[in-house]
């Protein structure tokens, strides 16, 4: 009898089991069917981006998630979600992990093809090429795969050319202002040599100048010592023509005298 009741308990025990399990399961696939519902709506509306609408689907899949964290299914949806919510770092790191994981190639493709797109949101170019090349190796005919592979090489392609065109500019513009600066630094040299030609007439015109003034001064000086040599010539001779006077009156007078005497 007690036999009885402990496998009566125990079969009681595992029934309770699965059907608690079936519950959980059951909680599970709504929360993903509800964020299904959601993203689908959303995704409906192309008037929009509806980011709200986006996150309460993420909220639901990591509910579910929540329970059955390795589900690879709902862990896509998860990372479509972050994506549409531009959350591409997240999303990518997201779709990694079921790359990873998946060993059935359509999904790996799947996932590797959303790797690329949201490194390429993110212009990481050389990153989001080698995913798509991925999702092709998984699953060659995936036409959008080969089509994104082919806009991202396009987009990297103009990037690199911007660059050339760019760094073209920038050697031109150097070489404009070392002309510019070639040319300031000539005119400032020759601003210096005028300065200094400049300088050099100033100085020879103020020796002219002192030139110009010696010479009046010395043609005054000459003029001034000539009148003054005229002056004693003539005061000289003045005197002479005195004497001479003078000693003709005494000679004069002599005769006089002896005539009387």
């Amino acid at each position: 009898m007690n036999m009885r009741q402990k496998t009566y308990s125990g079969l009681l025990i595992l029934l309770l089991g699965l059907i608690s399990m079936q519950l959980q399961a059951q909680n599970e696939r709504k929360f993903v069917r509800q964020g299904n519902k959601i993203y689908e709506q959303a995704l409906a509306d192309t008037t929009k981006l509806d980011t709200l609408a986006f996150s309460q689907a993420e909220t639901a899949y990591r509910r579910a998630l929540d329970k059955r964290p390795d589900d690879l299914y709902w862990n896509f949806n998860l990372g479509d979600a972050l994506y549409k919510q531009m959350q591409f770092d997240q999303a990518t790191s997201t779709f990694e992990e079921v790359a990873q994981k998946s060993t059935d190639k359509t999904e790996k493709s799947r996932a590797y093809h959303n790797i690329g797109n949201s490194l390429l949101m993110q212009n990481k170019l050389d990153e989001s090429i080698e995913a798509y090349k991925n999702a092709l190796r998984n699953n060659p005919n995936d036409l959008e795969s080969k089509y994104n592979l082919l806009y991202a090489m396009n987009m990297k392609k103009q990037q690199e050319q911007q660059q050339q065109n760019q760094d073209k500019n920038q050697d031109k513009n150097k070489d404009q202002n070392k002309d510019q600066q070639n040319k300031d630094q000539n005119q400032d040299q020759n601003k210096d040599q005028q300065d200094q030609n400049k300088d050099q007439d100033n100085k020879q015109d103020q020796q002219n100048q002192q030139q110009q003034q010696q010479q009046q001064q010395q043609q005054q000086i000459s003029k001034e010592n000539a009148e003054r040599l005229l002056q004693a010539l003539q005061n000289d001779e003045e005197k002479i023509q005195e004497r001479v006077k003078k000693a003709k009156a005494e000679q004069a007078l002599q005769r006089k005298t002896e005539k009387e005497w």
